[in-house]
């Protein structure tokens, strides 16, 4: 049975986005199982450092808390522990706020030991700080919403411990970077770039690439999980993608985020999220249908620069076109010179388009060369095919044939081989 939820929010001087802020913190509790009855805004000046809202919104909690049978309240704000037992007392109802919301989430969809340790760490970090003053809160046994996942403590529970867990929990990610690192340093070493999908959740990366996996002839076993909802899945997922004559390029689908995401999940799932600095090119997926795309901009752009990833290039793909009425904003010119395209991922010439479009900018510090290697240097042609791509391959009667593409840093070592290597051969 769905719990019956009432959020709350504050807006502040120069929020402008309040209702779009509530709105999604609605779709986040529907996500995590809870059935939102009501919802209070309170304009203030600042923040009540002893219960988020005023007095008279407190009172107001209570009240409609009573009247509606409400059994968790939500409030759209990072709180502290005592924050959270102050409301809790005075309002005599169950209190979660934005982040043990998406952690809550997050534990429930953890599948992997990966990111069921990265939830874990999340989840014990939170909870770190919060525990003086309010150990209550952090042993509730009574089930629902905020009680899940494998972060839940016991009410003996105590710093040292969690100390422990996050030193034990933080050791087991290490290995598992360790390894990703060593498969990231084969990728670059036979030459594969690396193209990294991140979007705000929901926008359709999990789509975009199964669609991109069919249209290069990937098996079905290689399908990602897909669906309509917040935080589908949590892993980040590698594919292959090979055309013929294309650029072959490494596919990541990295989790996806929202407004106000938690440090802590930041901090957590930081060893994943490194990879974007291995990236030859970002892929910022945002849905295009929706009422608040400025604030998925504002939101990813904000995890960008936590993780300090400014050198990629990006490509704002403008995801869901086909469920856009209002096109205006195609026509306002894209900000710091940053590529754009717009398709549904649903429509193959809009994948086609898309395909085309990354490899135009993965090829664009690349250059073709013809090149006839000797029967007697064959020993070269694997130097050669680790340099670029290969568009075409002909053994003809005086050596094989050649096209390729060609990094422009590796033109030098091509031209130590001293083969003939020409634009036109």
């Amino acid at each position: 049975m769905r719990e019956r939820t009432l959020i709350v929010g504050l807006a502040l001087p120069r929020d402008n986005r309040i209702e779009q802020s509530m709105d999604e913190l609605e779709r986040l509790v529907d996500t995590a199982g809870g059935e939102v009855i009501g919802r209070i805004v309170q304009v203030a000046s600042k923040i009540n450092p002893s219960t988020y809202v005023g007095k008279g919104k407190v009172a107001e909690i209570q009240e409609m808390a009573a009247a509606m049978e409400i059994e968790l309240v939500v409030i759209n704000h990072e709180l502290s522990g005592s924050q959270i037992r102050n409301l809790e007392e005075a309002t005599e109802v169950k209190i979660l706020d934005r982040t043990g919301l998406i952690l809550d989430i997050f534990a429930s969809r953890a599948r992997t030991g990966e990111s069921i340790l990265q939830v874990q760490l999340a989840q014990a970090e939170y909870m770190l700080p919060r525990l003086v003053g309010y150990r209550n809160y952090l042993s509730r046994t009574g089930g629902g919403i905020g009680t899940r996942g494998p972060g839940e403590q016991k009410l003996e529970t105590d710093r040292r411990h969690i100390r422990r867990q996050i030193d034990a929990i933080k050791g087991q990610l290490e290995k598992r970077t360790r390894n990703r690192e060593v498969k990231g340093r084969q990728r670059k070493a036979n030459a594969t770039p690396v193209v990294s999908m991140v979007g705000y959740t929901n926008a359709g990366k999990s789509t975009l690439m199964n669609e991109i996996l069919g249209s290069a002839g990937g098996a079905t076993d290689k399908l990602v999980y897909a669906d309509d909802r917040l935080f589908a899945t949590l892993d980040t997922s590698h594919r292959r993608i090979e055309t013929e004559g294309r650029q072959p390029f490494v596919l990541s689908d990295t989790v996806g985020f929202v407004k106000d995401i938690p440090i802590h999940l930041i901090e957590a799932f930081q060893s994943t999220l490194d990879e974007l600095h291995e990236a030859d090119l970002i892929l910022f997926v945002l849905d295009a249908s929706t009422n608040d795309l400025e604030l998925q901009k504002e939101a990813m752009r904000e995890v960008l620069d936590r993780l300090d990833v400014h050198d990629a290039p990006i490509l704002e793909v403008y995801n869901k076109m086909d469920m856009v009425s209002d096109q205006l904003f195609l026509v306002d010119p894209p900000k710091n010179d940053i590529e754009r395209i717009f398709i549904s991922a649903l429509k193959s010439e809009d994948i086609a388009r898309l395909l085309e479009k990354i490899e135009e900018l993965l090829t664009q510090d690349q250059v073709r060369r013809q090149i006839l290697l000797p029967y007697a240097r064959s020993d070269l042609l694997g130097n050669l095919l680790g340099m670029g791509v290969l568009l075409e391959r002909r053994d003809e009667e005086d050596g094989i044939y050649l096209d390729l593409r060609i990094r422009k840093e590796d033109l030098a070592r091509l031209e130590k081989l001293e083969l003939i290597a020409d634009e036109h051969l």
